[in-house]
Protein backbone atom coordinates (compact mmCIF):
# COMPACT_ATOMS: atom_id res chain seq x y z
CA UNK A 1 0.00 0.00 0.00
CA UNK A 2 1.45 3.38 -0.98
CA UNK A 3 1.84 6.31 1.41
CA UNK A 4 -1.06 8.01 -0.38
CA UNK A 5 -3.25 4.91 0.02
CA UNK A 6 -2.47 4.78 3.76
CA UNK A 7 -3.25 8.49 4.10
CA UNK A 8 -6.50 8.04 2.18
CA UNK A 9 -7.52 5.08 4.34
CA UNK A 10 -6.90 7.11 7.51
CA UNK A 11 -8.60 10.30 6.44
CA UNK A 12 -11.19 8.89 4.09
CA UNK A 13 -10.20 11.58 1.57
CA UNK A 14 -7.84 11.69 -1.37
CA UNK A 15 -5.55 14.60 -2.02
CA UNK A 16 -6.94 17.18 -4.43
CA UNK A 17 -6.42 16.40 -8.12
CA UNK A 18 -3.97 19.30 -8.56
CA UNK A 19 -1.70 17.93 -5.82
CA UNK A 20 -1.84 14.41 -7.24
CA UNK A 21 -1.08 15.69 -10.74
CA UNK A 22 1.90 17.72 -9.53
CA UNK A 23 3.23 14.78 -7.51
CA UNK A 24 2.88 12.44 -10.50
CA UNK A 25 4.49 15.00 -12.82
CA UNK A 26 7.38 15.46 -10.39
CA UNK A 27 8.06 11.71 -10.30
CA UNK A 28 7.77 11.18 -14.04
CA UNK A 29 9.55 14.36 -15.18
CA UNK A 30 12.50 13.62 -12.89
CA UNK A 31 12.69 9.90 -13.66
CA UNK A 32 11.93 9.93 -17.39
CA UNK A 33 12.39 13.51 -18.57
CA UNK A 34 9.94 16.21 -19.57
CA UNK A 35 9.79 15.43 -23.30
CA UNK A 36 9.43 11.67 -22.78
CA UNK A 37 6.53 12.06 -20.34
CA UNK A 38 3.11 12.44 -21.91
CA UNK A 39 -0.08 13.76 -20.40
CA UNK A 40 -1.62 10.26 -20.44
CA UNK A 41 1.22 8.91 -18.29
CA UNK A 42 0.77 11.69 -15.74
CA UNK A 43 -3.01 11.40 -15.51
CA UNK A 44 -2.80 7.59 -15.19
CA UNK A 45 -0.23 7.82 -12.40
CA UNK A 46 -2.23 10.54 -10.63
CA UNK A 47 -5.43 8.54 -11.00
CA UNK A 48 -7.38 11.38 -12.61
CA UNK A 49 -9.16 11.94 -15.91
CA UNK A 50 -7.39 13.95 -18.60
CA UNK A 51 -10.07 16.66 -18.27
CA UNK A 52 -9.06 17.05 -14.62
CA UNK A 53 -5.55 17.93 -15.74
CA UNK A 54 -6.84 20.64 -18.06
CA UNK A 55 -9.13 21.94 -15.31
CA UNK A 56 -6.01 22.54 -13.21
CA UNK A 57 -3.36 23.39 -15.82
CA UNK A 58 -3.88 25.14 -19.13
CA UNK A 59 -1.33 22.96 -20.94
CA UNK A 60 1.60 20.60 -20.41
CA UNK A 61 3.87 23.66 -20.47
CA UNK A 62 1.83 25.12 -17.59
CA UNK A 63 2.26 21.84 -15.68
CA UNK A 64 6.02 21.90 -16.33
CA UNK A 65 6.26 25.44 -14.94
CA UNK A 66 4.26 24.40 -11.86
CA UNK A 67 6.64 21.44 -11.39
CA UNK A 68 9.66 23.75 -11.63
CA UNK A 69 8.14 26.21 -9.16
CA UNK A 70 7.33 23.36 -6.76
CA UNK A 71 10.85 21.95 -7.01
CA UNK A 72 12.28 25.39 -6.25
CA UNK A 73 10.02 25.71 -3.19
CA UNK A 74 10.97 22.21 -2.08
CA UNK A 75 14.66 23.14 -2.21
CA UNK A 76 13.99 26.39 -0.32
CA UNK A 77 12.30 24.38 2.41
CA UNK A 78 15.37 22.17 2.74
CA UNK A 79 17.62 25.24 2.84
CA UNK A 80 15.50 26.99 5.50
CA UNK A 81 15.54 23.85 7.65
CA UNK A 82 19.34 23.75 7.42
CA UNK A 83 19.59 27.49 8.06
CA UNK A 84 17.68 27.14 11.34
CA UNK A 85 20.63 25.11 12.66
CA UNK A 86 23.29 27.49 11.30
CA UNK A 87 25.45 29.30 13.80
CA UNK A 88 26.61 32.24 11.76
CA UNK A 89 27.27 33.20 8.14
CA UNK A 90 29.85 30.46 7.49
CA UNK A 91 27.25 27.84 8.40
CA UNK A 92 24.74 29.76 6.27
CA UNK A 93 26.88 29.26 3.18
CA UNK A 94 27.29 25.57 3.98
CA UNK A 95 23.52 25.27 4.51
CA UNK A 96 23.13 25.90 0.77
CA UNK A 97 25.42 22.95 0.01
CA UNK A 98 23.65 20.81 2.60
CA UNK A 99 20.25 21.56 1.08
CA UNK A 100 21.47 20.29 -2.30
CA UNK A 101 22.85 17.15 -0.63
CA UNK A 102 19.51 16.65 1.12
CA UNK A 103 17.72 16.89 -2.23
CA UNK A 104 20.13 14.34 -3.71
CA UNK A 105 19.38 11.94 -0.85
CA UNK A 106 15.66 11.67 -1.68
CA UNK A 107 14.44 8.20 -2.70
CA UNK A 108 14.13 8.74 -6.45
CA UNK A 109 12.58 6.00 -8.57
CA UNK A 110 15.63 5.50 -10.78
CA UNK A 111 18.14 7.01 -8.37
CA UNK A 112 19.62 10.49 -8.25
CA UNK A 113 19.92 12.06 -11.71
CA UNK A 114 21.25 15.50 -10.81
CA UNK A 115 19.43 18.80 -10.53
CA UNK A 116 15.82 18.32 -11.61
CA UNK A 117 15.60 21.98 -12.56
CA UNK A 118 18.64 21.88 -14.85
CA UNK A 119 17.57 18.54 -16.31
CA UNK A 120 14.23 20.07 -17.28
CA UNK A 121 15.82 23.29 -18.57
CA UNK A 122 18.08 21.25 -20.86
CA UNK A 123 14.97 19.88 -22.57
CA UNK A 124 13.17 23.18 -22.97
CA UNK A 125 13.67 25.44 -25.99
CA UNK A 126 15.43 28.79 -25.75
CA UNK A 127 12.98 31.43 -24.61
CA UNK A 128 10.70 28.98 -22.78
CA UNK A 129 9.30 30.41 -19.52
CA UNK A 130 10.42 27.29 -17.71
CA UNK A 131 14.04 28.14 -18.42
CA UNK A 132 13.46 31.53 -16.76
CA UNK A 133 12.17 29.75 -13.64
CA UNK A 134 15.35 27.65 -13.51
CA UNK A 135 17.58 30.67 -14.09
CA UNK A 136 15.80 32.56 -11.30
CA UNK A 137 16.37 29.63 -8.94
CA UNK A 138 20.09 29.49 -9.71
CA UNK A 139 20.41 33.26 -9.33
CA UNK A 140 18.61 33.09 -5.98
CA UNK A 141 20.98 30.37 -4.76
CA UNK A 142 23.97 32.57 -5.64
CA UNK A 143 22.31 35.56 -3.92
CA UNK A 144 21.77 33.49 -0.76
CA UNK A 145 25.44 32.51 -0.73
CA UNK A 146 26.44 36.14 -1.36
CA UNK A 147 24.24 37.35 1.49
CA UNK A 148 25.98 35.06 3.97
CA UNK A 149 29.38 36.04 2.60
CA UNK A 150 28.59 39.75 2.98
CA UNK A 151 28.08 39.07 6.68
CA UNK A 152 31.25 37.01 6.83
CA UNK A 153 33.28 39.65 4.95
CA UNK A 154 31.96 43.03 6.18
CA UNK A 155 33.28 45.92 4.15
CA UNK A 156 34.45 43.62 1.33
CA UNK A 157 31.49 43.48 -1.06
CA UNK A 158 33.61 42.66 -4.12
CA UNK A 159 35.25 39.72 -2.37
CA UNK A 160 31.84 38.50 -1.18
CA UNK A 161 30.38 38.68 -4.68
CA UNK A 162 33.38 37.00 -6.34
CA UNK A 163 33.50 34.23 -3.73
CA UNK A 164 29.75 33.66 -4.06
CA UNK A 165 30.15 33.19 -7.81
CA UNK A 166 33.07 30.82 -7.24
CA UNK A 167 31.07 28.73 -4.75
CA UNK A 168 28.00 28.70 -7.00
CA UNK A 169 30.16 27.31 -9.83
CA UNK A 170 31.61 24.71 -7.44
CA UNK A 171 28.11 23.69 -6.39
CA UNK A 172 26.80 23.43 -9.97
CA UNK A 173 29.80 21.39 -11.07
CA UNK A 174 29.35 19.05 -8.13
CA UNK A 175 25.64 18.66 -8.95
CA UNK A 176 26.43 17.76 -12.55
CA UNK A 177 29.01 15.14 -11.54
CA UNK A 178 26.81 13.78 -8.75
CA UNK A 179 23.97 13.39 -11.21
CA UNK A 180 26.15 11.48 -13.65
CA UNK A 181 27.50 9.26 -10.88
CA UNK A 182 24.09 8.73 -9.28
CA UNK A 183 24.87 9.69 -5.70
CA UNK A 184 25.67 12.65 -3.49
CA UNK A 185 29.38 11.98 -2.89
CA UNK A 186 30.48 14.88 -5.10
CA UNK A 187 28.17 17.22 -3.17
CA UNK A 188 29.74 16.19 0.13
CA UNK A 189 33.18 16.75 -1.39
CA UNK A 190 32.12 20.16 -2.70
CA UNK A 191 30.88 21.10 0.78
CA UNK A 192 34.27 20.15 2.21
CA UNK A 193 36.06 22.26 -0.43
CA UNK A 194 33.73 25.17 0.30
CA UNK A 195 34.41 24.89 4.04
CA UNK A 196 38.16 24.94 3.39
CA UNK A 197 37.81 28.02 1.20
CA UNK A 198 35.69 29.80 3.83
CA UNK A 199 38.30 29.08 6.50
CA UNK A 200 40.93 30.84 4.37
CA UNK A 201 38.96 34.06 3.83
Amino acid sequence: MSEEDVSTARSGRRRPARERLLAAAARRFYADGVAATGIDTITAEAGVAKMSLYNNFSSKADLVRAYLDARHEEWLGLYRARLERARGPRDGVLAVFDAYADHAAFAYEHGFRGCGLLNAAAELPAGDEGRSVVRAHKEEVERLIAGHLEQLLPGRPDAARTTAEHLAFLLEGAMARAGLEGDGDRLRRARSLAADLLDRL
